[in-house]
Protein backbone atom coordinates (compact mmCIF):
# COMPACT_ATOMS: atom_id res chain seq x y z
CA UNK A 1 0.00 0.00 0.00
CA UNK A 2 1.94 3.28 -0.89
CA UNK A 3 2.07 5.95 1.64
CA UNK A 4 -0.41 9.22 0.90
CA UNK A 5 0.43 10.91 4.87
CA UNK A 6 1.69 14.36 4.72
CA UNK A 7 5.11 14.73 6.51
CA UNK A 8 3.19 15.80 9.79
CA UNK A 9 0.56 12.54 9.87
CA UNK A 10 3.64 10.73 9.10
CA UNK A 11 5.03 12.02 12.36
CA UNK A 12 2.01 11.59 14.22
CA UNK A 13 1.98 7.85 13.05
CA UNK A 14 5.76 7.16 14.19
CA UNK A 15 4.81 8.98 17.60
CA UNK A 16 7.40 11.75 17.04
CA UNK A 17 6.61 14.15 18.83
CA UNK A 18 10.08 16.21 18.07
CA UNK A 19 9.66 16.23 14.33
CA UNK A 20 5.95 17.33 14.72
CA UNK A 21 6.55 19.98 17.01
CA UNK A 22 9.11 21.51 14.47
CA UNK A 23 6.70 21.06 10.87
CA UNK A 24 4.04 22.85 12.85
CA UNK A 25 6.52 25.46 14.36
CA UNK A 26 7.11 25.65 10.31
CA UNK A 27 3.43 26.08 9.38
CA UNK A 28 2.07 22.96 9.50
CA UNK A 29 -1.78 23.39 9.90
CA UNK A 30 -2.71 21.58 13.29
CA UNK A 31 -6.00 20.44 11.64
CA UNK A 32 -5.18 19.12 8.86
CA UNK A 33 -6.85 16.11 7.38
CA UNK A 34 -5.20 13.19 5.54
CA UNK A 35 -6.71 9.82 5.08
CA UNK A 36 -9.97 10.24 6.53
CA UNK A 37 -8.67 11.85 9.90
CA UNK A 38 -7.68 15.32 11.18
CA UNK A 39 -3.91 15.09 13.07
CA UNK A 40 -5.60 14.89 16.40
CA UNK A 41 -7.81 11.79 15.87
CA UNK A 42 -5.10 10.13 14.17
CA UNK A 43 -2.65 10.79 17.09
CA UNK A 44 -5.11 9.35 19.57
CA UNK A 45 -5.43 6.37 17.25
CA UNK A 46 -2.10 5.85 16.81
CA UNK A 47 -1.19 6.33 21.04
CA UNK A 48 -3.98 4.20 22.03
CA UNK A 49 -3.35 1.22 18.79
CA UNK A 50 0.40 1.64 20.28
CA UNK A 51 -0.20 1.07 23.69
CA UNK A 52 -2.54 -2.37 22.10
CA UNK A 53 -0.21 -3.97 20.53
CA UNK A 54 2.82 -3.53 22.28
CA UNK A 55 0.94 -3.43 26.09
CA UNK A 56 3.29 -0.41 26.97
CA UNK A 57 1.39 2.11 28.88
CA UNK A 58 -0.54 4.91 27.05
CA UNK A 59 1.28 8.31 25.89
CA UNK A 60 0.27 11.33 25.30
CA UNK A 61 3.19 12.88 23.52
CA UNK A 62 1.91 14.02 20.25
CA UNK A 63 -1.41 14.70 21.52
CA UNK A 64 -0.05 17.39 23.87
CA UNK A 65 1.78 18.62 20.67
CA UNK A 66 -0.73 19.21 18.70
CA UNK A 67 -3.02 20.78 21.48
CA UNK A 68 -0.31 23.14 22.40
CA UNK A 69 -0.14 24.10 18.51
CA UNK A 70 -3.77 25.12 18.51
CA UNK A 71 -5.27 21.94 17.35
CA UNK A 72 -9.63 22.12 18.00
CA UNK A 73 -10.34 19.67 20.42
CA UNK A 74 -13.69 19.28 19.23
CA UNK A 75 -13.11 19.08 15.46
CA UNK A 76 -14.48 15.50 14.12
CA UNK A 77 -12.72 13.78 11.29
CA UNK A 78 -14.74 13.25 7.78
CA UNK A 79 -16.45 10.29 9.32
CA UNK A 80 -17.84 12.40 12.24
CA UNK A 81 -15.32 10.76 14.80
CA UNK A 82 -14.02 13.41 17.63
CA UNK A 83 -10.69 12.81 19.37
CA UNK A 84 -12.85 12.29 22.37
CA UNK A 85 -14.49 9.86 20.64
CA UNK A 86 -11.53 7.60 19.69
CA UNK A 87 -9.91 8.64 23.49
CA UNK A 88 -12.69 7.43 25.48
CA UNK A 89 -12.86 4.36 23.13
CA UNK A 90 -8.91 3.43 24.06
CA UNK A 91 -9.67 4.25 28.12
CA UNK A 92 -6.88 7.15 27.04
CA UNK A 93 -7.85 8.75 30.70
CA UNK A 94 -4.44 11.20 29.77
CA UNK A 95 -5.72 12.75 26.56
CA UNK A 96 -9.33 12.90 27.86
CA UNK A 97 -7.83 14.64 30.22
CA UNK A 98 -5.90 16.97 28.17
CA UNK A 99 -9.00 17.49 25.55
CA UNK A 100 -11.57 18.83 28.78
CA UNK A 101 -9.12 21.30 29.53
CA UNK A 102 -8.44 22.78 26.25
CA UNK A 103 -12.19 22.45 25.35
CA UNK A 104 -12.70 23.95 29.03
CA UNK A 105 -10.33 27.05 28.28
CA UNK A 106 -12.29 27.60 24.67
CA UNK A 107 -15.48 27.76 26.39
CA UNK A 108 -16.71 24.17 25.31
CA UNK A 109 -17.14 26.06 21.75
CA UNK A 110 -15.03 24.92 18.83
CA UNK A 111 -12.48 27.75 17.34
Amino acid sequence: MENTWTPAHQAVENEDAETLAQLLAKGADPDEVCDNMTLLTHAIDAEGDSSLQSGSPLTVHTTAVLLAYGADPQLPDPDGQTPMDLAIHYGHDLAVRLLQRHIGESGGAGR
